[in-house]
Formats: C-alpha cells, sequence, structure tokens
C-alpha cells in the first residue's frame, strides 16, 4: 500500500503500455484521485524540446549521445517536477529507469554501470513503486506498427531489436518484485481489469 506512488508502465512500441496508462488516468478522474502524469522523453517543457530531438525521423544520433539526451530529459524532468511532487502526488510515467536499461543497455549494448549510475547522480534514491510490463507478440507489434499514422525514429527499427529490448525487460521484472507483466496479446478489457485491481490494492481503495 501506498498513499503517493510513482507508477510506471514499461514496454516496446506496440505493447499497449501507453493506452493502459491512459485507461488508469481516467479510471483515476472518475475515481477523483489527483495524479500527475508524464512521458519519457517528455513532460517538463524542456524534456519535450529534448524529445522533438531523439525521435526525429531524420536523427542520427550515435548511441551515447541518445543515452545523453535521455537522461538530460529525465534530469529536467527530476528537477522540475518529480523531486517536488514525490510523496505528496500519485506519479504515473510512461517509461523511465527501466526503458533506459532496456533500450540501451539490452538492445544497444551500453554498459549498464554507466546507465545505473546516470540514473544514480539524478534521481538519488527515487523509484517506482510499482511497474506494469507491457510484452507483445512480434507478430501482433509489426500489425500494430504498420497502421501507425505518425511514426518516429524509434518506431523504425528492425524486429530483432525490438525482441532483444523486450527480452531486456524480462530479464529486468525476474529481478523485481514490484513488477506485473501485462500480456497486450489478451483481451484489453482482461487487461483493463487487472490493472486497476492491482492499482487499487496499492492505493487500499
Amino acid at each position: 500500500m501506498y498513499k503517493y506512488p510513482i507508477i510506471v508502465f514499461e514496454g516496446i512500441e506496440g505493447s499497449g503500455k501507453s493506452f493502459h496508462l491512459k485507461s488508469l488516468e481516467n479510471y483515476l478522474k472518475k475515481k477523483k484521485i489527483k495524479y500527475l502524469k508524464l512521458r519519457e522523453p517528455g513532460g517538463s517543457s524542456n524534456s519535450e524540446k529534448i524529445r522533438n530531438l531523439i525521435l526525429k525521423k531524420n536523427s542520427n544520433f550515435d548511441k551515447l549521445t541518445d543515452l545523453f539526451l535521455y537522461m538530460s530529459a529525465r534530469n529536467e524532468n527530476y528537477q522540475s517536477i518529480i523531486k517536488k511532487n514525490h510523496k505528496k502526488k500519485i506519479i504515473l510515467i510512461d517509461r523511465f529507469v527501466d526503458s533506459t536499461l532496456a533500450y540501451q543497455h539490452y538492445g544497444m549494448g551500453i554498459s549498464k554501470n554507466l546507465i545505473l549510475g546516470l540514473n544514480k547522480l539524478i534521481l538519488k534514491n527515487i523509484k517506482p513503486n510499482f511497474t506494469f510490463l507491457n510484452i507483445v507478440s512480434m507478430k501482433n507489434l509489426k500489425f500494430r506498427l504498420k497502421k501507425r499514422l505518425k511514426k518516429n525514429r524509434y518506431d523504425n527499427f528492425n524486429i530483432n531489436f525490438y525482441r532483444k529490448v523486450q527480452n531486456g525487460y524480462m530479464q529486468i521484472s525476474k529481478k523485481n518484485k514490484k513488477y506485473m507483466i501485462i500480456n497486450s496479446n489478451d483481451l484489453i478489457t482482461k487487461n483493463k481489469e487487472i490493472i486497476f485491481k492491482k492499482v487499487n490494492s496499492l492505493l487500499s481503495i
């Protein structure tokens, strides 16, 4: 039970994480429960500027540059939003610290210790209280990405990259008890029910 938890939705492209975060947002609104919502990269005004740089289709940053941009966006969120609202409001985040490990370490091969060290430097001792990891089959991933009208740079990797990232997420989840895997190949209504039930227990409502 947490009064003001940080609840994170993780997952690769097409996994349904943003959809389910939006559903939870609507659920909390109906319950008249106050919350903050962020996305990574993005969130604060400065982080959104960095997001535009990272996700532009024609951007071709080196993988280390990419990492430092993501961390810069996270630092802006920490300084302007997270630090002053931690343990004062429920914070919902669309991707957070584990996405950096999944994409930049497991997907791109950047040092895990470097990523962990940068997160520690930026966030101090702040960690998510609970994470919903949304997973998707590669068949459904390809189908969903094809249907997207607007695509960014991270929607255009090859299927093997997404497989490595999702496998990375699974490795992370095995070492973290505060994780729940949501299989987005299942019915949306079923997954909503699972998420709402878990959030109710986290908030004791």
